[in-house]
Formats: structure tokens, sequence, C-alpha cells
């Protein structure tokens, strides 16, 4: 197993393609839903998360979604199989550990459009499209939320839209986010940038998972933080004409800084990164993680040549805990993750 998925296609949020892939490695679109006549989650006893769970099945597997969805019920999933879920991003860390019942489906063979069943919400639609792909990725996701509202009656409020366990995603329930490549600026010390254009904005800069996560491998996402009163043209607006171009922006240019003035560092640190790859003995994940994010700077800056972006891509989930364990078909502690994830990296890139 690699970071293709079923049948051989390559996990979305890291097919390097796309418009502006060189820094944005994705967009997502997720949209929090619950149907009417039934309690949020939190208030839900078993017998009611039981019947949203047949009522959600009927109309993604019944409805005109079924010919491309493929429906997992996550109770019958062993935790290593959660977890390469929550690894492709297609799943929450929520949701691999949440309260039974809960289920996903996923669209086959592409990987772009999940839906969590009885995670934090009845319903949590989510496209993820590689490079800065906002639009499509919000067209994709209405599409699908509209066949599943064509089939049953969602919670909405005429005053305040639609209704959801968390309050910040009251109205239009969307979540806006990019995953973001950002090493110029974590090298040159001006990431705060980021953080101080994304505040000013009501948006959230968060990890490698999302919320509450690391970022590790210098990958940030950015994301809106509130929904109501904000419409989802308004908000798509914010990501790709204003807030976004201009994160790329600042990246390249501290890119080109590092290359101009100083070049010399620049070639080290990202040579020395990849001969430490194809030596190492024993390598830890975020370790991996942050030798491989060097590498793929150097390629997109040209000061490493002949070496594959696809396949620096591709380790950055193939290093993960549980792919590396998928991949090796068996358990391995910590130790011996480390000396087949040194073992697979030196393999790759030999």
């Amino acid at each position: 197993m690699s970071t293709r998925g079923r049948n051989g296609v390559a996990c979305e949020w890291l097919r390097g393609e796309g418009r502006d892939s060189d820094v944005v490695m994705s967009s997502r679109v997720r949209l929090a839903r619950n149907f009417a006549g039934y309690p949020f989650l939190s208030r839900a006893r078993r017998e009611q998360r039981r019947e949203i769970l047949v009522v959600a099945q009927r109309d993604i597997m019944e409805g005109s979604l079924a010919p491309q969805m493929m429906w997992i019920d996550l109770n019958e999933l062993p935790a290593l199989e959660r977890s390469v879920l929550v690894e492709r991003h297609l799943i929450s860390k929520q949701h691999a550990k949440g309260e039974e019942p809960r289920a996903v489906a996923i669209s086959s063979p592409d990987e772009r459009l999940s839906i969590m069943v009885n995670e934090e919400d009845h319903l949590r639609l989510q496209v993820i499209r590689s490079g800065l792909a906002v639009s499509e990725a919000f067209a994709q996701i209405d599409q699908a939320d509209d066949r599943i509202e064509s089939q049953s009656d969602y919670a909405f409020s005429a005053k305040y839209g639609y209704l959801t366990a968390c309050p910040t995603n009251v109205g239009t329930g969307i979540r806006v986010s990019v995953m973001l490549h950002l090493p110029g600026l974590k090298i040159s010390g001006e990431i705060e940038k980021v953080r101080r254009a994304a505040q000013g904005m009501s948006l959230a800069v968060r990890g490698f998972y999302g919320e509450g996560s690391e970022a590790v491998g210098d990958l940030f996402q950015v994301s809106n933080q509130t929904t109501l009163g904000k419409s989802e043209r308004e908000l798509l607006t914010v990501f790709e004409t204003n807030i976004i171009p201009k994160v790329i922006e600042y990246e390249r240019v501290a890119r080109r800084s590092l290359l101009e003035k100083r070049r010399v560092i620049l070639e080290d640190r990202a040579h020395r990164a990849l001969g430490l790859l194809r030596s190492a003995r024993l390598l830890k994940s975020d370790e991996a993680m942050e030798l491989l994010s060097c590498v793929r700077l150097g390629i997109m800056t040209g000061v490493i040549e002949k070496v594959d972006p696809a396949k620096v891509n591709e380790l950055l989930l193939t290093t993960q805990p549980a792919h590396l364990q998928k991949l090796l078909h068996r358990d391995l502690d910590q130790a011996e993750r480390r000396i087949e994830r040194a073992t697979l990296v030196r393999n790759t890139l030999a």
C-alpha cells in the first residue's frame, strides 16, 4: 500500500497537482449537517444514533450518490485501519475514537468526497482537492449536499441557518481550509506574518491534522473559524482572492530570498536532509516529516535535482505509523517503526 487507494488512485492531498501546488498541498471544504427530528449527538441515545446511521446510509447509498460511494462501518474496522483513514484525512481523530455506532462513506476511487456519520454532527461532508481549488471543492460538496437534502430534512432555522452541535458552525455550516507547505517562511522566521494576517480575518492557523495538532513538516492548515452571518461565496472569496494568495506570495518571496541571499544555507539544509534520509537507519515520524519538508523545498527551489517530488510527497504519508504498518502487513512497536521507516525511505530515495 502506498498513497494510492483501493483502485490505485493517489491520495488526493498528495497529488501535487493543481493551481499553486508548489505551496498549496490541498484545499478542503467541509459542511456540518444534522437531520431534523433527532437530537444532537451529545444528547442522543444509542438507539437514536443507530437510527441516524440508518437514515444516513439510506440517503447516501440508495440515492443518486450511491454509484461512487463506498460505505465503511467504523465499529467493525480495526483500530489500525481507522488510523489509516485519519492519516489520509478521510476521517477525524475524534471520529476514529468516537462512540458507536459510526461510519464513513468515501467516494471511490478518487477519495475526494467523504461523509462522516455520527462524528460531532450527524453528518460531516468534506471534499478535498489538490492545489488551490476551493471553488471546485465547494461545487462538488454543494452537489452532494443537495442530493442528500432532497431525501431528508436538515435541522434548519430561518433566523440562524443550519443548526449544528458547535455554535461556531451555525449558519452555513461551512468550513473552508487549505493545507500549505511553508518552509521558506519557517526558515526565515516570518511565519508569524501568516498568523497575524489570518487572525485579522478571523481565520485559524493549525497543524497537520487540524485543530489541536502541531505543524510538523512545515505543513499548516488555514481555515475559517465562524460561519454565522457569512455566505459561502464570501468565505470562498476570502480564501481564493485575499488571504491565501497573500500567503502564497509571502512563501515564494521567502524562497526567492533564501536563494538570493542565503543560497549556501538553503543548499546545505536541503542536501543534508536528503543525505540523512538516504543513509539513516532509525527515523522517528516527525523527524522524517521535517527532513522530507527540507527536501521538497530543495526540489521546488531547484537546488535539488533528479529527485521525483511525487516520491517525496508519497513518503509524507507512507512514513506515518498506520500506513507503515499497513504496508508491512504487521503490527510494529515504536522501535520497530523507526527501523522500518528508515528502510522504506532509503529504498524509495535510493
